[in-house]
């Protein structure tokens, strides 16, 4: 399928924003003011959703026409660009966030045209499938991987380097002895939490 690389999925929907002209603050702008103050990294709501690679929101005002011959066009409003890669089908994604991140969902779609809300699952999916557009070109940079397994991964290519560094110059016996306290600690260490950096900590432990 276009929009899947593996076991990854690639998300791409597109919601007309509300135009009220008698609002006090504009739907646009009252959206791009919540997302200016969404967290980011590990704190944002969509690491919650721990199948989350990474999400993007951003507000589309109008597009630019650069072919040949030269000529002027302009979207019929302005548009909600919400971009995600996640581990799975999309149908579990949006259930997912219909029940794990639901506050911040209404909080961002309530600005655009015809959304139902997520307290109808059915109606939510429904209305976000509506909005997609196919991901006609989607590359994923980790397959095959889920996003616990990258970070696992990335922690461990840390930890083997530190490792390295730490036991420089040490015998044969000794290196063997503490790769071996290395691989135990390694094998019994619990996956990384969703959004989880690489972890200091960890990686000198481990080392």
């Amino acid at each position: 399928m276009a929009n899947q690389s593996g076991g990854v999925y690639g998300l791409t929907i597109l919601s007309p924003i509300k135009d009220d002209p008698n609002s006090e603050v504009s739907p646009n702008l009252a959206l791009r003011i919540y997302l200016a103050k969404l967290p980011r990294h590990r704190n944002s709501p969509f690491a919650k959703v721990s199948s989350t690679h990474f999400a993007r929101l951003v507000v589309m005002d109008d597009v630019v026409y650069v072919g040949m011959p030269a000529c002027e066009e302009h979207l019929q409003s302005k548009y909600l660009v919400f971009e995600s890669n996640f581990d799975g089908d999309l149908d579990t994604y949006l259930e997912r966030m219909a029940a794990e991140i639901p506050e911040t969902v209404d909080a961002v779609w309530k600005h655009c045209v015809g959304f139902p809300g997520v307290a109808d699952v059915a109606a939510f999916k429904a209305y976000m499938k509506k909005c997609q557009i196919e991901t006609t070109f989607f590359f994923a940079d980790v397959n095959d991987k889920t996003v616990q397994q990258t970070l696992r991964a990335l922690q461990t290519q840390s930890a083997v380097t530190a490792f390295i560094v730490k036991h420089q110059g040490a015998s044969p016996s000794e290196l063997q002895a503490a790769f071996a306290h290395f691989m135990e600690k390694l094998n019994k260490a619990p996956l990384p939490a969703p959004a989880a950096t690489l972890g200091k900590e960890f990686v000198d432990e481990l080392a």
